[in-house]
Formats: structure tokens, C-alpha cells, sequence
């Protein structure tokens, strides 16, 4: 399966600061609570972008662990260099596209994680392969994602605005079934865990940010729905419209994001 997009930072790093700002739920806590990295360990994390996992790891392990984030995307990978130098911390970060094979040795790291991004890999077996590849004997694969009831609000929201069927997302869609399919194939061990965080919006931009944030993430999957810039600013009006009358009825917007965690262990 192609997946034919690729992430503007921008967008990316809107959501997660509007995820901190109107969360209920900590996914930094619940990833560490359960994963328990240790100081000593190699750890591989794919899809870093600007590192926030890699980072998140180096505080709970003080630094002892020896990380190394990768992704195809330079200008997160020149943010997280950025910040690495600011904190003092010695993680490496190098370019790795996870649709090509990963330039590690076999049985190179004790954990191999993945927040948002490995699951938009074309050919799940191959990239799942790689990753068990690198893996030693014993170490785990951590995949986080979106649940195929994740954001229902928002979802629920664009349908009323447009009338129209949303698109099969690529994570959601295929979490369950698929992605998790897949590892379970590979590994000798497989779990999946849930995490769910009530984002509640006080007001409409800030939900407004996030569709666009979104609909920029998706925007090559949402072309049913659009076509050029006049048609995406239209249907952000449509979508605007139909969060106002939400939060004039209920006097807030409150968004669930549910997460899938798949913990696998070789």
C-alpha cells in the first residue's frame, strides 16, 4: 500500500502543542510507564521527527541510555539536533527512510519504537521485518497510533459539514487490524494497549487549528472533499460553521483521542 503524503513539521507540531495544551491525559507518562526504559539501553527510534520520544527516553533514563532517532524528513531532524545541542544530550540523529532497509546491524537495539509513523509505511511486512532485524534476542517493538474510534468528534463534525463519507485513514483504518496483524506475524509476543485523552477546547480556534493542522497531514487523502485552495479554505468554513452551532449547544468542544499502543517483544 502507497502511502502518498508526507507530513508538513508545521502541522505535526501544532497538534502535539494543542494535544499538551487542552489535554487530560499525559501520553509522555503512560508511554514510560509502560516501556520502563533503562539506562544502558540501545533504543532505535523511527519516524523521530523533532524527537520528542527520543528526548522523553534520554530525561527517564538521565541520559544513560544510547538513543538514536531517525526519520526522512531534514528539517525535523535539524530541529532535533537543534535541541539535543540546547539539552547537552548525546542522541543521534540521522536520516532513515523506513521503506528502505535500516543501515543497523542485526540485533543492534534492546528497543525499537515508532509514535505516529511507522504504520504509514508502503509495505508493513518489510518495514516490520526491519525492525525485528535490528532487534535483539528479547527486545521489544513499541508502535503507537490512532484507534479506528479515535477523534470521532471531528470526524462526526466534517460529515455534518460536508455531508460526505471521510476518507479510510491509514493509521486508524488498518491499526487493528493490519498493523497489528502484521507484527504479530513477526514477533514472538504481541499486546495491545489503549491510552485515551479528552482534549476539550474552550473556545472554536483552537479546534479550528487542529482540522487544519489535520486536513494539511491528510491533505492528499482528503482530495474527495476538495480541490485547490478556494475549495480547502470553503470546506474549512463548512467545518467552522458547524463547530460554532456545536459549541453554542454544549458550551465546549470535547475531542477523544484514543490511541493504540502495540507492544511486541523477538
Amino acid at each position: 500500500m502507497k502511502i502518498d503524503y508526507q507530513e508538513p513539521s508545521k502541522d505535526l507540531l501544532m497538534r502535539i502543542d494543542i494535544h499538551e495544551k487542552y489535554g487530560s491525559a499525559n501520553i509522555d507518562e503512560w508511554t514510560n510507564d509502560l516501556l520502563k526504559p533503562q539506562a544502558g539501553m540501545s533504543i532505535l527510534d523511527v519516524g523521530c521527527g523533532a524527537g520528542k520520544l527520543s528526548f522523553l527516553f534520554d530525561d527517564y533514563t538521565k541520559k544513560q541510555a544510547k538513543i538514536t532517532g531517525g526519520d526522512f524528513s531534514e528539517e525535523l531532524l535539524d530541529k532535533a539536533r537543534a535541541k539535543n545541542k540546547e539539552r547537552g544530550s548525546n542522541i543521534e540523529f540521522q536520516f532513515l527512510d523506513f521503506n528502505e532497509k535500516f543501515k543497523f546491524e542485526d540485533n543492534t537495539f534492546d528497543l525499537c519504537t515508532s509514535a505516529f509513523a511507522i504504520y504509514y509505511a508502503s509495505d508493513l511486512k518489510f518495514t516490520f521485518g526491519e525492525a525485528h532485524r535490528v532487534l535483539k534476542p528479547g527486545g521489544r517493538l513499541f508502535v503507537s497510533g490512532p484507534l479506528p474510534e479515535n477523534k470521532q468528534m471531528f470526524y462526526d463534525i466534517i460529515k455534518e459539514a460536508t455531508n460526505a463519507e471521510i476518507p479510510p485513514m491509514p493509521g486508524s483504518s488498518r491499526f487493528k487490524s493490519d498493523i497489528f496483524n502484521t507484527i504479530d506475524g513477526i514477533f514472538a509476543k504481541t499486546e495491545l494497549h489503549k491510552f485515551e485523552n479528552h482534549l476539550t477546547f474552550p473556545e472554536v480556534k483552537p479546534f479550528i487549528d487542529y482540522v487544519r493542522a489535520s486536513l494539511g497531514e491528510d491533505r492528499r487523502l482528503w482530495t474527495s472533499m476538495f480541490n485547490g485552495p478556494e475549495e480547502y479554505e470553503a470546506l474549512i468554513g463548512k467545518i467552522e460553521a458547524v463547530a460554532t452551532r456545536w459549541f453554542e449547544r454544549d458550551g465546549k468542544l470535547v475531542m477523544t483521542k484514543v490511541v493504540g499502543g502495540i507492544l511486541a517483544t523477538k
